[in-house]
């Protein structure tokens, strides 16, 4: 079944009608593995300014078509992004190397997502095991996470820098199961782009994407995934009130 979550009320998807009646709740779980930018952290909306003033700044007409293809992406696929979109004269170096600049330069004050607090002090509480997948390289992790005061909430942190394969590849979440000790059929994973969708869905993890600024596609929407609004609405599934 894919699930649903609008305007705070738990409602079943099913092939394409949304059936008010049907209150959903997730699978147990032993874990949960979070992705950071866009799921955790309210970045990506930054980062999307900078992309656009930076290519412009490097003489190239960045569209929103590129931009979304790049959500979720390691800077290896960005690169290859990039050059299939402008021609091998893009100068990705440069471009990486600026926008890292900007965001730091911007990012004294990290956004988090709604949600976000709450639902890590509950896993805490409950003594549910958290970690952080994501596609990001360790430096600009570690200042975010620390900056947004959650750098202490996770037990562990894989990024770009600790795996061979990353997302769409599963590495990333294989790697963050076997560091907390637990199979990965018994984490939960919260992402909120396709390429982590599928990071986490081929690792065999129950997967939740919780849109930011992509929407799930019929092929997303096809891997059998909860899509939820928000992290609020994710706590209220998993430990809903009776």
């Amino acid at each position: 079944m894919r699930a649903w979550l609008v305007s705070g009320r738990e409602r079943a998807y099913i092939g394409g009608m949304i059936a008010p009646e049907l209150e959903i709740s997730l699978k147990p779980f032993q874990a949960v593995v979070f992705d950071m930018d866009g799921t955790i952290l309210d970045t990506e909306a930054v980062f999307r300014t900078i992309v656009f003033e930076v290519c412009d700044e490097l003489g190239f007409a960045m569209t929103d078509e590129v931009h979304l293809s790049m959500v979720g992406s390691s800077h290896e696929r960005t690169n290859q992004l990039l050059l299939e979109a402008y021609g091998v004269s893009f100068p990705y170096a440069l471009f990486d190397e600026k926008c890292r600049v900007s965001m730091h330069a911007r990012m004294h004050d990290v956004p988090v997502k709604a949600g976000a607090r709450e639902i890590l002090a509950e896993l805490r509480e409950r003594g549910i095991p958290t970690a952080v997948a994501t596609s990001s390289r360790r430096a600009h992790v570690d200042r975010h996470l620390t900056r947004a005061g959650l750098f202490d909430m996770f037990e562990t942190i894989v990024t770009r820098d600790d795996v061979v394969n990353p997302k769409p590849d599963p590495e990333p979440y294989l790697t963050a199961a076997g560091r907390l000790g637990v199979d990965p059929t018994v984490c939960l994973a919260l992402e909120d782009s396709f390429s982590g969708v599928r990071a986490a869905h081929a690792a065999g993890m129950q997967t939740v994407m919780v849109p930011d600024l992509v929407h799930p596609s019929e092929e997303i929407r096809a891997l059998g995934i909860a899509i939820m609004d928000s992290l609020d609405h994710v706590r209220r599934a998993a430990f809903p009130v009776r």
